[in-house]
């Protein structure tokens, strides 16, 4: 049936029902109109009793063009700036197939790997890649930026170096926004920075735990470590090297010089600047660190046939599982990034990659030439990409006016150095314009030859990228297929609704996507001068303005690149709150039972003590319990982290009451925005008590998950606490009394924020309620029919839930023996993703539809649980057997169901066609059940040779 829809109202391009689905669901309730809905959803006491102050909502063409308009106002010079950021090359063929593929964007984290395994093997690809370039054994699946994977590492240091030292030492040529970043999280913890130069480091003198390098250096230039490596390794201390990716095509890799660990930026491998992100950042270290290893690492293991298949490695150690224990709060990556990185390690091959860094250094050598012939003298006479100018400051103002008639940026080091850093899109040509910019009236000097100035005793002898992916796909026709063979292997939002709870896997709209791979957006670098970037700053200004309007906190800070970001900047400011006021001793944080593992997990990182909260039997905030620790607590009292809706898929009535209890005894209030889908419209946080909240960008506000990353987790304050937004050392933002930055770019991963302001924008006050009303119809008509199936675990006072809910296996699990895990492995076979396995509720399944689903696409769901649990009442009758049926086969491979053998006590044609419609739209999972724990027992990490999947492991 044809749907009525407005020709050009975005909003009805957003959501699934139509006007006819929306009245069918409502008289399944047994409700008149949304608004009744809404009235028995949402407190009445929290209620927004006026439309958002938003502009109307926009047309997709509309906006588009308003977003040229935009893009036209930022002026992309050409940048030599470099401190990590490098302006780059994406091949035409990642930039359409990955970079603009909702096949590759629209995915979720792989938690279900037997649905997952183009992007696993993507992600092992990336890893592979980095173990070799580092020489390091173990990698993850990439960190959110360079300054952050340094602090991360500096903190696995202080929890595996041997010895009670407090000192951690920086050396003072690393990148600017590092070296601040690594003092925020450092300072929690009471460990001592010390910046300095390592040549002259004392280590007799000042005991340090860990050290961090960067190679080369921000001035580009490029010591041997292995002098202060050995040294540091004799007083007990670890070394960590921030090294440049293309560089250690041509330099000794860190793990050859005696590094423990190696972090760094894989953006200069084929991801746009984005003024600065979103981009992947690697981190490789020794296996034995591997445990105490931050993010998400891919692994080898077999499935049910006993044929390779691939998974996240080593699951328990996540952070967000380990919660009060964790070290770290990481419970994302930047997997689209780091695939885009991997597939350009893939395309350009080992040869292709080195005549990328050799055409670089070559560019920067003859600059150097040009610029000693000019008479200038160089601060280092041996560099990879980057020549640091000596120049009188007279002459440095000449230089600059000179560089910018000519369009380009160079970096102004001190008033005495100017720093120059060339990139893959350098040609001759921008070597000549730059040494006329320092030549001034004189004549440019003619220079050529290739003399290349790399330390002769760094030069890189060992082979990198031997295994044949990296020297397969070189053609685009391979390559092109290799993609789609990936692709084809992933279940994504092309395909079916992704119904996780707390996860929002919500339309990624085509045209909420467009912009950010202009290259008016695209090219920024992040630390061009700001009068380059006006078309962003209007974007930050009106996104900032929106979100400061749709949560009723006045301020707002962009920077958090994730919601762990998010909330560890929000706990950052409380307590750079709490100090200001002489009231530093505040340090616990009250915490509910049902939170998120990255609340405990965010709290540790800041060092607070974490007190849990109990729950009560519907899935509420205790009362009583948090006012009796409220006032045990009440002179160290820091903070309470709590959901709203709450994770049970609520609206807890005692909001206010709660918010006030702990105001009553000296605390904030943390609002965690991860549910945030229900509120937009219909009522804010800034209005019922809590005092910071973040918001997830990549949920409610349609950035898309990227396959386990990008996200944004911007945090929006009350007015007491906005003077501590976080603040930036090279672009200057912030509050008066700003905390240190929390990201690398001063803005985060800023060109994804081009989506969000999209969103709000086409959808409008209107529309923008519309989705929250719509996101918690579709939950609740959803939760009535499965009620009966699997009841609902939790609703509100009126028989509602949110815009999610959690049904309840535990029943069946002890009737039939059937596990939460065979209900999932099982939605495979119907062509679904599972819902959110097991959280916040051991043994049910946490759903969560979204507003852009339609009644049919709900339908179809329903009836696939309904079809499962009619297939669990044949285990409970007797007529299947509990160890051997079609849900603990589950997933039902292509190869397992055309085999010529068959021994299994139900049909072929039943386990992969157990409904009509899945017929006509088969998605096959591409390996059976992963063995998980034969995986983690034979830990592999890197990609396993072609003779691996040639059979069954024996």
């Amino acid at each position: 049936m044809n749907k009525p829809r407005h020709p050009d109202r975005f909003v009805d391009r957003h959501l699934g029902p139509d006007l006819e689905e929306v009245e069918e669901m409502l008289q399944s309730l047994g409700l008149r109109n949304l608004d009744e809905l809404i009235d028995r959803t949402v407190p009445s006491s929290i209620r927004l009793r006026r439309p958002l102050d938003l502009p109307p909502g926009r047309s997709e063409f509309g906006l588009l063009s308003e977003a040229e308009q935009i893009a036209a106002k930022n002026q992309v010079f050409r940048s030599y700036l470099g401190m990590g950021y490098s302006d780059t090359v994406t091949p035409p063929v990642i930039l359409r197939n990955v970079l603009e593929n909702p096949g590759w964007y629209t995915q979720y984290t792989p938690y279900q790997p037997e649905i997952s395994q183009g992007r696993l093997e993507a992600l092992l690809d990336y890893q592979q890649m980095v173990e070799d370039l580092t020489g390091l054994p173990i990698a993850n699946a990439s960190l959110l930026d360079e300054a952050t994977a340094a602090a991360e590492a500096m903190t696995m240091f202080h929890n595996i170096a041997p010895g009670d030292a407090s000192g951690f030492f920086v050396a003072q040529d690393c990148h600017p926004q590092t070296i601040e970043v690594v003092r925020t999280r450092a300072a929690p913890f009471g460990i001592r920075v010390i910046v300095g130069d390592p040549a002259r480091f004392d280590f007799g003198r000042t005991p340090i735990f860990g050290a961090l390098l960067q190679y080369p250096a921000t001035d580009g230039g490029i010591a041997d470590p292995r002098a202060f490596i050995e040294k540091a390794h004799a007083h007990g201390a670890l070394v960590v090297m921030a090294a440049d990716i293309l560089s250690l095509l041509l330099l000794t890799s860190p793990g050859e010089l005696g590094a423990d660990c190696a972090v760094g930026s894989t953006q200069r491998f084929g991801v746009p600047l984005g003024y600065g992100g979103p981009h992947a950042a690697f981190f490789a270290t020794k296996q034995e660190h591997v445990r105490h290893m931050p993010g998400r690492i891919i692994g080898v293991s077999i499935d049910a046939q006993g044929r390779p298949a691939l998974r996240m490695a080593l699951q328990t150690r996540e952070q967000h599982i380990r919660r009060e224990k964790a070290t770290s709060n990481i419970c994302t990556a930047q997997a689209l990034l780091a695939i885009v990185s991997a597939m350009y390690a893939v395309y350009h091959g080992p040869r292709g990659l080195r005549a990328i860094a050799q055409h670089v250094h070559g560019l920067t050598s003859l600059l150097g030439r040009g610029l000693e012939q000019l008479g200038y003298q160089l601060r280092h006479g041996e560099f990879f990409d980057t020549v640091a100018v000596r120049v009188d400051k007279a002459q440095a103002g000449d230089i600059f006016s000179a560089a910018e008639a000519l369009k380009m940026n160079f970096r102004r080091i001190d008033d005495h150095t100017i720093g120059v850093a060339l990139d893959e899109t350098a040609t001759t040509e921008d070597v000549r314009d730059i040494l006329s910019a320092f030549a001034g009236a004189r004549p440019v000097p003619e220079v050529s030859g290739e003399e290349p100035r790399l330390p002769r005793a760094l030069l890189r002898k060992s082979a990198v990228l031997t295994h044949p992916v990296f020297n397969t796909h070189h053609s685009e026709t391979e390559m092109l297929r290799y993609l789609k063979f990936l692709e084809s292997r992933d279940l994504s939002l092309t395909h079916s609704m992704i119904p996780l709870g707390s996860c929002t896997m919500k339309l990624n709209a085509t045209a909420e996507m467009l912009p950010i791979t202009w290259p008016a957006f695209s090219r920024l670098h992040p630390f061009a001068p700001r009068a380059q970037a006006a078309g962003y700053t209007q974007i930050f200004q009106e996104l900032e303005a929106m979100l400061a309007e749709i949560t009723g906190f006045p301020g707002v800070s962009l920077q958090p690149n994730s919601g762990a970001q998010g909330e560890y900047a929000g706990l950052q400011v409380i307590k750079a709150f709490h100090e200001s006021r002489g009231e530093g001793h505040r340090k616990v944080c009250l915490i509910p039972q049902s939170a998120h593992g990255t609340n405990p997990a965010s709290a540790a990182m800041v060092n607070y003590q974490i007190v849990v909260i109990k729950t009560d039997e519907n899935g509420n905030v205790d009362v009583a319990d948090l006012e009796r620790r409220a006032a045990e607590h009440a002179k160290d009292l820091a903070a309470l982290m709590i959901t709203y809706p709450s994770t049970h898929g609520v609206f807890e009535e005692e909001i206010r009451r709660i918010c006030d209890v702990v105001h009553r005894h000296g605390g904030q209030v943390y609002m965690d925005g991860a549910n945030m889908n229900a509120q937009v419209g219909l009522c804010r946080p800034g209005d019922f008590g809590p005092d910071i909240c973040h918001l997830n960008l990549h949920k409610t506000f349609c950035i898309p998950h990227g396959g386990g990353g990008p996200g944004m987790g911007p945090i929006c304050a009350a007015k007491h606490l906005a003077p501590y937004l976080p603040g930036h050392p090279v672009v200057r933002t912030g509050g008066e009394k700003a905390i240190g930055a929390i990201s690398a770019a001063p803005w985060g991963s800023a060109s994804i924020l081009l989506i969000s302001w999209a969103y709000i924008k086409m959808m409008g006050a209107q529309g923008l309620q519309r989705a929250s009303e719509v996101a918690i119809l579709n939950a609740n008509y959803l939760a009535r029919r499965l009620d009966a199936h699997f009841p609902v675990l939790y609703k509100g006072k009126n028989g509602f839930v949110a815009h999610e809910c959690i049904v309840d296996l535990r029943k069946v699990k002890r009737d039939a023996g059937v596990e939460v895990d065979d209900v999932a492995k099982r939605l495979m076979d119907y062509g679904f993703h599972a819902p959110t396995t097991s959280f916040p509720v051991i043994g049910t399944l946490m759903i969560e539809p979204t507003e852009s689903e339609d009644k049919a696409e709900l339908d179809r769901f329903c009836e696939a649980m309904i079809g499962i649990r009619d297939e669990i009442r044949q285990i409970e009758s007797g007529k299947a057997p509990r160890d051997q049926n079609v849900l603990k086969g589950a997933p039902h491979t292509a190869e397992v169901l055309t085999a010529d053998a068959w021994d299994r006590p139900y049909s072929r044609q039943h386990a992969a066609y157990p409904l009509a419609w899945v017929r006509e739209h088969k998605f096959w999972p591409a390996v059976g059940r992963l063995n998980h724990v034969y995986g983690d027992k034979n830990l592999m990490c890197s990609c396993p040779p072609p003779a691996a999947y040639a059979k069954p492991d024996a």
